[in-house]
């Protein structure tokens, strides 16, 4: 059967009240610039429902994948469409709709059907076991079930009717600038990406700053950041990605604090420059990947005294609590993860101590970073004025 409608499915929005048209407009934007280059579609809210109608040729699987990756969206229904609203033509469609969408008449089945026109003779329950009845005259193989059938007949009766029974599930979540800004830090690593995607999830518009180290780093580990911020973006929006020169910072870190607290004293001062840069361009947080105890600055105690660097915002972590594994899937999913692997050190993994200190304490790393004064701010400040911005989508 060819679609031309498709029934856009939330959850989550459902329960915002008054401003539920808010986020229900956020998403419908989203929805028709991800499908604009696929062809022409109307994309329109219309009583507590979201359609989306074809208005030309199209591809379905692609139309399908687009908008799998616009958030809030919960389900994907392709939708039968019937135009004259009288009981006889909606009985003949459902029997059509059936014999096309299931050639094997073998399975359990419910009607649900939904009168939303009131002008409509038949009330919702009279529907039910009417349908019900005419799918059983004409199939005979069929079954009702109406605790857990196979097919869930949907049927709406609207100015039109709608019908349909198949939900293609969506991302969820929250449209992608419902909940303010945020900085992700964005390596080159499975982590960073996986934090990028899930922070978006809940709504909130992604920037991202990566801290390249020529020529410690290569030009190929920063294409693979790009390369990674484009794929995120299939999902979060446009990101503009922030490079910071980071090389003579972190070689003014090497040469004059304890080898053993080097990636702690790293990663502050970049915490530093993400707010700093976060604060320049209207972010409300700063998103990491952190995972606990994955690596050695992720300990708790790590993870605090880091933290203490970013005073002024907030740091998220949405991949705080999972394992390796858990992110490892998050990441095949949304198609980051070959990318990840490609073999090409970021600036983080070059100057990595043999016997990194789990357990910091936070007075003793501020002592050591006495060492930096007078040598540190002329190099920081430089690499702030040199940034180089890319816009990834």
């Amino acid at each position: 059967m060819e679609y031309k409608i498709f029934l856009i499915k939330y959850a989550e929005i459902g329960t915002k009240g008054k401003n539920r048209y808010v986020f229900e407009e956020v998403m419908c934007k989203r929805m028709r610039s991800r499908l604009k280059p696929l062809g022409k579609f109307e994309v329109r809210r219309e009583y507590g429902r979201i359609f989306v109608e074809a208005l030309s040729e199209y591809d379905f699987d692609e139309v399908i994948e687009a908008l799998g990756t616009v958030f809030g969206i919960v389900g994907i229904c392709p939708v039968c469409v019937v135009e004259d609203v009288t009981y006889d033509a909606i009985s003949k469609a459902v029997c059509e709709y059936i014999e096309s969408e299931y050639p094997k008449h073998d399975f359990t089945f419910k009607v649900n059907a939904r009168r939303n026109n009131k002008q409509f003779p038949k009330t919702s329950m009279e529907l039910n076991c009417d349908l019900g009845a005419d799918l059983l005259n004409r199939f005979p193989t069929l079954t009702v079930d109406v605790h857990k059938p196979d097919v869930l007949l949907q049927v709406e009766v609207r100015n039109v009717v709608y019908i349909y029974s198949h939900t293609i599930k969506g991302p969820g979540g929250l449209p992608v600038g419902t909940n303010g800004k945020g900085m992700a830090l964005l390596s080159g690593g499975i982590d960073s990406p996986v934090a990028a995607y899930m922070i978006a999830k809940r709504g909130v518009l992604v920037e991202a700053v990566y801290f390249h180290a020529p020529p410690y780093t290569s030009e190929r580990a920063k294409q693979k950041v790009v390369d990674l911020a484009k794929l995120v973006s299939k999902y979060a929006g446009a990101i503009k990605l922030h490079i910071v020169n980071f090389t003579d910072v972190q070689l003014a870190i090497y040469d004059n604090c304890p080898h053993d607290e080097l990636t702690i004293i790293m990663k502050r001062i970049m915490y530093k420059m993400a707010q700093e840069l976060a604060l320049a361009n209207d972010c409300q947080c700063i998103i990491t990947g952190e995972s606990i105890g994955q690596v050695s600055s992720q300990t708790t105690q790590s993870l605090y005294v880091i933290d203490q660097a970013a005073d002024k915002l907030p740091v998220f972590r949405p991949c705080i609590g999972m394992d390796k594994q858990e992110i490892i899937d998050i990441s095949e999913q949304i198609g980051t993860y070959e990318t990840s692997i490609l073999p090409y050190e970021d600036c983080c993994t070059t100057f990595v101590a043999k016997h990194p200190v789990t357990r910091p304490a936070l007075d003793t790393i501020e002592k050591s970073e006495q060492a930096l004064v007078g040598k540190i701010e002329d190099l920081y400040r430089k690499a702030m004025e040199n940034i180089e911005t890319i816009n990834c989508w």
